[in-house]
């Protein structure tokens, strides 16, 4: 089949593309084959199902979804799945993310969830410790992997479900849009290093420190931050950090969006922030999505 790459209608940043129904139904015999258990205890098989993916397109899907997430003009891909009945389950999601990840790189290890990928749920009532599961407040906009010594260059985000949601869009920002980069970017006191912790649902018992800016190997700025896990040292950091937030929160170039069950956010982690929009209060909200972050291959 050919591949059919579209720009996002909110940004021709954002590419789209569209999996119809009949060739995923191509991915059924191939995917059976592994089990769940068989990708998380054997790491050889996610590769074997991500050249299925591959070779569903000619071996196009891995050569372009590199390109979109390695140029500094795009970076971010949404994989559309036609998913429009009980055939194509929540277990396939993982194995479709899955492929998804080894065409491109080698997910780091999850210490949340002890696998190489998370899955975790936004309900109505909820006694975690980050903002990543609290539905009635904003998610703003952050990086990943801030928190870990592993590099993390991409990250992927599945919705595998949803119920009685109304809100909680997407939202992402490239940070040539933002147009307080400049500014804040070249400001000294970004360039320090900061301490970087987390809650303990993130399994994680270390610290580690990096600035929140630094450049890339053309020297381009490039961001590595999460509001909720800074620790600043001094009143010049503080402030520092809520400026950020401020000019972050306040950008009118966000891309605002709702991203369908089933589909995949696909970014590269460096020049793309993302969050979500608080959802509106309903006793029975659930929403269940699937996190996979990494490194290119080299």
């Amino acid at each position: 089949m050919s591949l059919k790459i579209e720009d996002h209608k909110n940004s021709k940043r954002v590419k789209v593309i569209k999996i119809p129904e009949e060739d995923l139904d191509r991915l059924i015999f191939p995917f059976k084959k592994h089990s769940i258990t068989s990708l998380e205890y054997k790491p050889f098989t996610r590769f074997t199902i991500a050249k299925s993916l591959d070779e569903l397109f000619k071996n196009e899907l891995s050569t372009q979804l590199n390109k979109v997430l390695n140029d500094r003009n795009s970076g971010t891909a949404i994989i559309e799945p036609e998913i429009n009945n009980n055939k194509f389950d929540k277990e396939f999601l993982v194995k479709l993310s899955t492929s998804l990840a080894y065409l491109v790189g080698t997910p780091n290890f999850d210490s949340m969830s002890g696998k190489y990928y998370a899955r975790f749920e936004v309900k109505h009532v909820d006694q975690s410790d980050s903002y990543l599961r609290k539905a009635y407040n904003n998610l703003d906009l952050h990086t990943d992997g801030t928190y870990v010594k592993e590099k993390t260059d991409w990250l992927i985000m599945t919705k595998m479900e949803e119920q009685n949601v109304s809100g909680g869009e997407s939202v992402i920002l490239h940070l040539d849009d933002w147009e307080y980069l400049e500014d804040l970017s070249k400001d000294p006191i970004g360039r320090q290093n900061f301490i970087w912790s987390s809650p303990k649902s993130k399994n994680v018992d270390y610290k580690v420190e990096h600035p929140v800016f630094s450049n890339d190997e053309k020297g381009k700025p490039i961001i590595s931050y999460i509001d909720q896990f800074p620790e600043p040292k001094n009143m010049q950091q503080g402030l520092f950090l809520q400026k950020l937030s401020d000019a972050l929160e306040e950008s009118k170039n966000k891309i605002v969006f709702p991203l369908p069950v089933g589909s995949t956010i696909f970014s590269n982690n460096y020049f793309w922030l993302h969050g979500r929009k608080a959802f509106k209060e309903h006793s029975g909200l659930s929403r269940e999505l699937l996190r996979i972050r990494g490194t290119f291959f080299h």
